[in-house]
C-alpha cells in the first residue's frame, strides 16, 4: 500500500492542527478500515451455511472467499497510484460506494455464481478504497500527531480481529428476518452509506502531482498468472484433475516471465513499474517477501480449513464456533503490541523466528488434540493450541514489514510496502486454491453423513500437517532477514520537513508528497 505523506504548506493552505474536521474525517477512514477488515473475516464462518442453504460447491466456496482475496491483491498498488493522480478523496468515496453497491449485490445474490462475482466486485472496489487511507491520514495529521493516529488503528485491527467471526456467528445464527446468511454482507450497507455521507463533507482532497503513472498491462498480466494457477487448483478436485489443468498450471510460468520483461521495460521507459524488480536484489527484502507470501499461504489454508472442520466436521453451530475463536483473536492482539514494543527492539529478529517456531507448535498440539479426542473434543480443549497460534501469528505479523523493509532504501519504501501488502494477498488467495488438495482432496465422494464428518475431521488433521511443515519452512527463511531490524517509526525523519501539513481548500488543489510511507 502506497501513500504520500507530509505535504507542503502553501500560501492558500489551511493547517490541519487547528482544525477538528480532521477527526470526524479519522472516523470515517477507520470505519472503512474496520468494515474491510471485519469483511474479511466475517465470510469464513457463513461459508457452512452457504454452502448448506444455497448448494454451493467445493469450488465455488473457495472462490467466495479467494476471488476477494485475488481482486483486492490485483488492485491495490494500482488504486493507491490512482488516488495519487486523481485525488485520495475522490478515489476513496468511489471505492467505498462501489463496496457498499458489491456489499448490497452479495447479500442478495441469487446463487452461488452470483456471490463469486459479487465478491470479486467487492475486492476490486476495496482496493480502491483502501490504499487511501494511509494517505488521508498523511495529508490530514503532522508529524506528531500520528504516533496517537496510528495506536487507534492498531486497536481497530484488534478489534476487527475479534470482531469479524463473532459478529459473522452471531448473524448467522440469529437468521434475522429468514435470511440465513445474506446479513453478514447486508449490515455494510448503513455503514457504507454513513461513511460516504461524512466522507463527502470531512474528508480535504489531496493529489501528488508527481504520481506515478499507472502500469494496467502489468496488471493484467499479474492476474492472468494468478488466475492459471487459482482456476485448475479450485476446479481440479470436481473435474478429477484433467491434463488441461495441469498445462494451464504450467503456463503460468512463461506468462510470469512476460511479466518479469516487460516490467523492466516499463522501468526504463517511464519509471512507473508495477513491480519494481531493484527491490529484489536487497536479500532481506527478498526473503521478506517470501515470508510473506508463504504466511499467507498457511493463513489461506488454515482459516477455512478450521470452519469447516468446526461446523460442518464436528457439527457445530456458527456461533459455537466464533466463541470458539475468540482466544485466538485476543493471545494475536496481546502478541502482536508485545512484539513490536518490547521484544523486537531487545530481540531482533529471533522474536519473528520464535513467532513462528510457537505457532507451528501450536498446529501440532492441535493435530494431536483431534486426533486423540475425535468428534468429542471440547471447545476448551481447543484452548491451548489456538492461544499457542495465536501468540505465534501476532509476534510474526505486526514486526514482519518494518524487518522486510529494513534495508529498502527509504526513497523505495512506498513501493516496497505496496509489494508486501499485495503478496500478503496473493499469498492468501493461493493458500485458498490449495484447499481443494491439502482437505478437499481427501474426501472421498458418496459418503454419507457420518462417513463425511469423519472424512472432514481427518482431512483437517492432514491440511494443518501441511500448515505445520510451511511454518518450519518460514523460520528457515527468517534467516534472511535483518538480525535487529531498523523500524521504520511514524514520524521518524520528519524533522527535515516542514511541519504543517495542509487541507487542500477544494478538490481542484494538489497536495504534494514529500516521501511515502508504511501502515503495519
Amino acid at each position: 500500500m502506497t501513500s504520500s505523506s507530509t505535504p507542503v504548506a502553501g500560501p492558500s493552505s489551511t493547517v490541519v492542527g487547528s482544525d477538528r474536521r480532521r477527526w470526524f474525517a479519522l472516523a470515517v477512514v477507520m470505519t472503512a478500515s474496520f468494515m474491510d477488515l471485519v469483511d474479511v473475516t466475517i465470510v469464513n464462518v457463513a461459508i457452512p451455511t452457504i454452502t448448506r442453504t444455497e448448494g454451493a460447491s467445493f469450488s465455488q466456496i473457495q472462490w467466495i472467499t479467494a476471488g476477494y482475496a485475488l481482486a483486492f491483491a490485483a488492485g491495490l498498488i494500482t488504486g493507491g497510484r490512482l488516488g495519487d493522480i486523481y485525488g485520495r478523496k475522490k478515489l476513496f468515496l468511489i471505492g467505498i460506494a462501489g463496496f457498499t453497491l458489491a456489499s448490497a449485490l452479495c447479500g442478495f445474490a441469487a446463487n452461488p455464481e452470483m456471490l463469486v462475482a459479487s465478491r470479486l466486485l467487492q475486492g476490486a472496489t476495496a482496493s480502491l478504497m483502501v490504499p487511501q487511507v494511509l494517505s488521508i491520514v498523511h495529508a490530514t495529521f503532522p508529524a506528531h500527531e500520528r504516533g496517537k493516529v496510528f495506536g487507534l488503528f492498531g486497536a481497530i485491527v484488534g478489534l476487527g480481529a475479534v470482531t469479524g467471526p463473532l459478529l459473522g456467528a452471531l448473524l448467522t445464527q440469529w437468521n434475522l428476518f429468514g435470511l440465513e446468511w445474506r446479513p453478514i454482507f447486508l449490515i455494510n450497507l448503513p455503514v457504507g452509506i454513513a461513511a460516504l455521507i461524512l466522507g463527502r463533507k470531512f474528508i480535504s482532497e489531496s493529489k501528488a502531482p508527481k504520481a506515478l503513472k499507472l502500469d494496467l498491462v502489468g496488471v493484467v498480466l499479474v492476474v492472468i498468472a494468478l488466475l492459471m494457477l487459482l482456476y485448475p487448483l479450485t476446479r481440479g478436485h470436481e473435474l478429477d484433475w484433467p491434463v488441461w489443468g495441469f498445462v494451464m498450471m504450467a503456463g503460468a510460468v512463461p506468462v510470469a516471465a512476460i511479466l518479469i520483461a516487460y516490467e523492466k521495460k516499463k522501468a526504463k521507459k517511464d519509471g512507473s513499474p508495477l513491480i519494481e524488480l531493484p527491490l529484489f536484489k536487497v536479500k532481506s527484502f527478498a526473503a521478506g517477501i517470501a515470508v510473506q507470501l508463504t504466511f499467507g499461504l498457511i493463513m489461506g489454508i488454515f482459516f477455512m480449513v478450521w470452519t469447516l472442520y468446526m461446523q460442518q466436521g464436528l457439527g457445530w453451530t456458527a456461533l459455537k464456533a466464533g466463541v470458539t475463536g475468540i482466544p485466538f483473536s485476543i493471545a494475536v492482539s496481546a502478541a502482536a503490541g508485545m512484539s513490536v514494543q518490547m521484544l523486537v527492539p531487545k530481540f531482533g529478529r529471533k522474536v519473528l523466528q520464535a513467532g513462528a517456531l510457537v505457532m507451528a507448535s501450536g498446529v501440532l498440539v492441535y493435530i494431536w488434540e483431534a486426533e486423540r479426542y475425535g468428534m468429542g473434543i471440547s471447545a476448551w480443549q481447543m484452548a491451548l493450541p489456538l492461544i499457542l497460534m495465536g501468540i505465534g501469528m501476532g509476534l510474526i505479523v505486526a514486526p514482519l514489514t518494518d524487518a522486510v523493509l529494513s534495508e529498502v532504501p527509504r526513497e523505495h519504501a512506498g513501493s516496497a510496502s505496496g509489494l508486501i501488502n499485495t503478496t500478503m494477498q496473493m499469498g492468501n488467495a493461493l493458500g485458498l486454491g490449495l484447499v481443494s488438495v491439502v482437505f478437499f482432496g481427501q474426501i472421498g465422494d458418496h459418503l454419507v453423513p457420518p462417513q463425511v464428518n469423519l472424512a472432514i475431521v481427518d482431512a483437517f488433521q492432514y491440511a494443518l500437517r501441511y500448515v505445520a511443515v510451511i511454518l518450519l519452512a518460514i523460520f528457515v527463511l527468517m534467516f534472511a532477514l535483518p538480525k535487529k531490524p531498523a523500524q521504520h517509526v511514524e514520524g521518524a525523519g520528519d524533522d527535515a520537513e516542514p511541519e504543517a501539513v495542509v487541507v487542500a481548500a477544494s478538490d481542484d488543489d494538489e497536495v504534494p508528497p514529500a516521501k511515502e510511507s508504511v501502515l503495519v
